[in-house]
């Protein structure tokens, strides 16, 4: 549970740090009761901290009493080196696949064990997506999660490895065939899904580079990969040359 980590002799700022922390994909909106409990507080603690964060525009409070993260956080958020760089560098590389593809386009890093997507544009295509600019999905079950995953340090995979859960019936959950699967994405140098994160959603990815080190992955979302899998993995890889080749190491660093 997102920020549950009660415990005595917490300053002031962790236990700010925990009420935002609450927050997650599944928890955009809390009323106060919740937001105490998911932040391990007290609830006057949690209510005089929260009163505190909505005056600074950290939180904002909706008409029905539930609070969201306010839009002072999404302005700072927007400084972040890995938006101000590698998602205005990559953004005419990304509009120029989506003009070549009219698929839905993804830029993501990974964030831990995760795959965090910095940049999204939607495709013609009726494709149903989960992803939106921010969000966090698991790496096993994308496709450009399991290219950031293939090239993860070891110790990530293994960690990734030990909990896979099934998003749909077509989700890989045996180790032995995920590390296979990681094997041939390093091999092949791209990365495909058909099903594995949404049904009726399939993907492909490729790994951007910078200096040699895979820094990100751009994926495509389409219907079916029967018929266009090789132009649309050949779209990606110029695209990510291209970006790879204009993102300096020290802005995905």
């Amino acid at each position: 549970m997102a920020g549950n980590v009660a415990s005595p002799g917490r300053s002031v700022t962790s236990r700010a740090l925990a009420i935002l922390g609450a927050f997650d994909e599944r928890h955009r909106q809390l009323c106060l009761t919740d937001l105490a409990a998911r932040a391990g507080l007290p609830a006057a603690t949690a209510h005089r901290l929260v009163a505190e964060l909505v005056a600074w525009g950290a939180l904002s409070r909706t008409e029905s009493g539930r609070y969201v993260v306010g839009r002072r956080l999404w302005d700072i958020g927007l400084l972040a080196p890995v938006h101000t760089g590698l998602g205005q560098i990559a953004s005419p590389y990304l509009h120029d696949l989506y003009g070549a593809t009219r698929a839905t386009v993804h830029l993501a890093v990974r964030d831990g064990l995760q795959a965090l997507y910095v940049d999204r544009l939607s495709g013609h295509a009726s494709v149903p997506v989960v992803s939106a600019i921010g969000s966090r999905l698991p790496l096993h079950a994308t496709g450009v999660g399991k290219v950031l995953l293939a090239h993860a340090p070891a110790d990530v995979q293994d960690k990734v490895l030990d909990d896979l859960p099934r998003m749909t019936p077509y989700t890989v959950t045996q180790p032995g065939r995920l590390r296979r699967q990681l094997e041939k994405v390093r091999e092949e140098d791209f990365a495909t899904t058909v099903e594995e994160m949404t049904l009726g959603a399939c993907s492909a990815a490729v790994p951007i580079r910078t200096d040699g080190d895979v820094v990100a992955a751009l994926g495509v979302v389409v219907p079916n990969l029967k018929r266009d899998r090789a132009r649309l993995v050949s779209a990606l890889q110029v695209a990510a040359r291209g970006i790879g080749r204009s993102v300096p190491g020290q802005i995905v660093g």
